[in-house]
């Protein structure tokens, strides 16, 4: 059995599958063909996927739910506050439970430790969609999105990230890597990248003849970028440091100036919700920001991981119509 953990468990093949599979679906989808839309209905009918959510969520709650309806299985929304995880019963004995009853578990949660918990237990397949080290289904999403607004074949795709050593960069710099492009990361000093995903980063470019570069220089690592990303200074639980935290990104905001070193016809990536010491308005809701576009997205890299992890129980060989026939 596979689990969706991170990107960097993936092999490069295996990712592609999972953007190409997430474009697929959403042909399908917006194509509003009844046919195709009922034939996908019937994959899981009768079936339920579970949400186990310890933390608040708009596009991932959305699009969990959206991908599971899609496919015809009764999606069930397990807030912290619904079910006794945590509180009067241990991670093992929930997984059990619920794992016994569902198809598979979609798990946002605080700690990687607990989604390694949910995978050691679970007897189905585990959705990561999000913990504090990984977010596989936003780079799904965000490698779906950089794929239908450049020609991957013709252009050599320099992506910038600006910003914090989160778990969405963790994820992400691997995924670009795996697709050829060059990543430079730019985050505030005193602020590393995690040294496990570097070294894997680094790995996966020499294989690929990309590059990956780490700095505390935000103008080195836009300088001729393609895509310019960035997300929120402040995590979900890190709100007691947020004047810290603030003083310590000053500088690193994208703004007009910053963006004037990019290449021309950069676009403008965020996984929302924004603040507006990330990004400036000006940029934001410019003719160079796709950040709408790539919040859809996620609904397709839901179709997509359900579709490979749980119709296909993991075969990445397997195509969108093999389990029909």
């Amino acid at each position: 059995m596979r689990h969706l953990v991170s990107i960097k468990d993936l092999s490069d093949e295996e990712f592609k599958v999972l953007v190409d599979r997430a474009e697929h679906y959403k042909k399908v989808f917006k194509s509003g063909n009844v046919s195709e839309c009922q034939k996908n209905h019937a994959k899981l009918i009768g079936k339920t996927v579970a949400l186990i959510f310890s933390k608040r969520s708009t596009r991932t709650r959305i699009s969990s739910e959206g991908a599971a309806a899609f496919f015809g299985a009764q999606p069930m929304f397990l807030g912290k506050d619904d079910i006794q995880l945590g509180v009067n019963e241990s991670f093992h004995d929930t997984t059990k439970v619920v794992s016994s009853m569902v198809s598979c578990i979609f798990a946002r949660v605080n700690k990687h430790s607990e989604i390694q918990e949910l995978v050691k237990y679970s007897s189905v397949p585990i959705i990561n969609s999000l913990c504090d080290r990984f977010h596989p289904l936003q780079s799904i999403c965000d490698l779906l999105t950089i794929k239908q607004n450049f020609d991957l074949t013709s252009t050599k795709v320099k992506v910038a990230w600006i910003g914090d050593a989160n778990n969405v960069i963790n994820d992400m710099a691997i995924a670009c890597l795996k697709m050829g492009m060059d990543v430079a990361i730019s985050t505030p000093p005193g602020i590393e990248m995690d040294p496990e995903i570097v070294s894997a980063g680094m790995e996966v470019a020499k294989n690929n003849g990309s590059n990956l570069e780490c700095t505390h220089d935000s103008v080195q690592a836009a300088t001729g970028a393609h895509i310019l990303v960035t997300d929120t200074f402040i995590s979900m639980g890190e709100e007691y440091a947020k004047v810290a935290k603030l003083k310590q990104f000053k500088g690193f905001q994208v703004n007009a100036e910053l963006c004037s070193h990019a290449d021309p016809n950069f676009k403008f990536m965020h996984c929302l919700p924004r603040h507006h010491e990330e990004v400036t308005d000006d940029v934001f809701y410019s003719n160079h920001s796709i950040v709408f576009e790539e919040a859809e997205n996620r609904l397709y890299a839901a179709m997509a991981a359900i579709d490979v992890f749980v119709i296909n129980n993991g075969d990445f060989s397997a195509g969108p119509d093999d389990f029909l026939h």
